[in-house]
């Protein structure tokens, strides 16, 4: 579909020019709720369960900020390079819609905590794209509706599970700066990624903790106003994000050509259709008649307390992946798949310190190592399994002592992966490697007395491929083959290739 979504959608591409913004709603990752004691963790739990006045919105309550999620929203602005505000304040945003509990939802309007700021995407030619930041701002998540008798034609009516109500949420207002829906899914990701590194929330798109409104327009290319936008949510996936664009620039663009207005509305993903459905007309900031929440005090946060917040950012993913490029002398892409979450990278970078080297150019060549295994070996069964590097199935120094013993050839390549599958497969950090092999004799074997019998025995029941050696002398990798596969991979590959030419020659 993606593919298919991507011709249909170039078709206006040079004729509209396209403007997309962003809006990313992602819980902060905190014990308790925004405004009361209530655990903020929720999955798993019976509806209704994890409950209390205040986030049922009873009358006579009295919301308490959590402090930590200020500290969070706080470091996330530093991280996204926006200006801290001394000053803020929690306002109240009034609507309707039922999954409120006290018709109204505690969120912040003219005065947020984090203003401006930008995010680096790179782009598919290589390129680096700045996308502005408008704001990041706290507020607190609502109840949730499960809709019943939809699907069976029955009755229609809905159930209020509250659990969620009140469960902190930052709102991250990129700023129209995105040209393409390859864009926005690049920015998604990055964003992600940096929530994660910082410790302040899940990204869990599947589990609703990192949820994204897209905003979406088209005018002729040009045209200095911008065209009517529609906004695009229900999307709860990257893929999601990405298709629902592709096609809203579709539908706007045949729109726009034959003479019809885009209407300013939201719009709801679709995704067992492939389309985007008209929900709602667009509201405006004044539809939801914002005023100073009375039952809050503002946010005064001082110099010195954002100083301190600030000394305690971690390594971001583009400063951490430039150093492993330098540090460890390797290439961008590999350094980009090491970095990709905080734990892999701080299990790539334990594996490599496991090898205990002081010299700067040994530890560089164990560092190369290290990253071929992960990215070879040790990913594929990441794959298959739907495990995560940090997850450490093979501990770092299990993972060190192995890539030792194969790099120093005292076992071979091939004896190495099954080590490393059967360590993956039963995972026990008292494991040691080089044990398993003395106890199992797994050394490689380099003695060309030893091996030489073998590869006569190899010659001869393969008379064949010796027929073929003659006409095509690449065969003798298949007579290796044989060999390696007759040793059960121990024996050292270079000796054999020797052999076989010395003896075929």
């Amino acid at each position: 579909m993606g593919s298919m979504l991507e011709q249909e959608a170039a078709a206006p591409a040079d004729e509209f020019e396209v403007t997309i913004g962003l809006e990313v709603h992602a819980q902060v990752l905190t014990a308790s709720k925004m405004f009361c004691s209530c655990r903020a963790d929720y999955a798993g739990a019976r509806p209704n369960t994890q409950v209390c006045p205040i986030c049922l919105g009873m009358p006579g309550t009295l919301p308490a900020v959590n402090q930590q999620v200020v500290e969070k929203v706080i470091l996330t602005g530093l991280a996204l390079n926006s200006e801290i505000a001394p000053y803020s304040k929690f306002d109240r945003k009034n609507y309707p819609y039922p999954d409120l509990m006290k018709g109204y939802q505690i969120s912040q309007y003219d005065l947020p905590i984090c203003v401006g700021g930008w995010l680096e995407i790179d782009l598919p030619d290589g390129g680096v794209k700045k996308i502005g930041i408008t704001r990041v701002h706290m507020e607190e998540d609502t109840a949730k509706l499960q809709h019943v008798g939809r699907e069976h034609g029955g009755e229609q009516y809905a159930l209020l599970d509250v659990n969620r109500s009140g469960v902190p949420l930052m709102e991250i207002v990129g700023e129209p700066d995105l040209s393409s829906p390859e864009e926005a899914r690049r920015y998604l990701v990055k964003l992600r990624q940096m929530l994660r590194y910082l410790g302040v929330s899940t990204g869990n798109m599947e589990e609703g903790s990192f949820r994204c409104d897209a905003n979406i327009s088209l005018r002729p290319r040009g045209q200095q106003a911008y065209g009517n936008r529609a906004e695009v949510k229900n999307m709860n996936s990257f893929s999601a994000v990405l298709h629902a664009l592709e096609y809203e620039i579709k539908r706007q663009g045949e729109m726009l050509r034959s003479g019809q207005r885009v209407e300013q509305e939201t719009r709801g993903w679709v995704e067992a259709r492939g389309i985007t459905r008209s929900q709602r007309s667009k509201e405006f900031a004044h539809d939801y008649r914002y005023f100073p929440e009375p039952d809050l005090p503002p946010i005064v946060t001082s110099a010195d307390e954002i100083e301190r917040l600030r000394a305690t950012l971690p390594e971001l993913p583009d400063a951490k992946r430039a150093r492993f490029v330098s540090e460890y002398g390797l290439d961008a892409e590999t350094a980009s798949l090491l970095t990709a979450s905080s734990g892999g990278a701080d299990y790539y970078e334990s594996t490599v310190a496991a090898f205990r080297l002081d010299d700067a150019t040994k530890m560089r060549q164990a560092a190369r190592w290290v990253a071929n295994w992960v990215r070879g070996e040790l990913f594929r069964l990441l794959r298959e399994s739907g495990h995560e590097l940090e997850d450490e199935r093979v501990t770092p120094a299990q993972l060190a002592s192995l890539i030792n013993l194969a790099g120093s050839g005292t076992i071979s390549q091939s004896v190495g992966k099954e080590l490393l599958t059967e360590l993956y497969a039963n995972p026990d950090p008292q494991l040691k490697p080089e044990q398993i092999v003395a106890e199992r004799g797994l050394a490689k074997v380099s003695d060309a007395g030893e091996l030489e019998a073998v590869v006569r025995q190899v010659i001869a029941d393969n008379p064949k491929l010796v027929a073929d050696y003659r006409i095509k002398p690449p065969v003798i990798q298949a007579l290796k083959g044989k060999v390696m596969a007759a040793t059960k991979g121990k024996a050292d590959a270079k000796v054999v290739e020797e052999l076989l030419h010395k003896l075929l020659d």
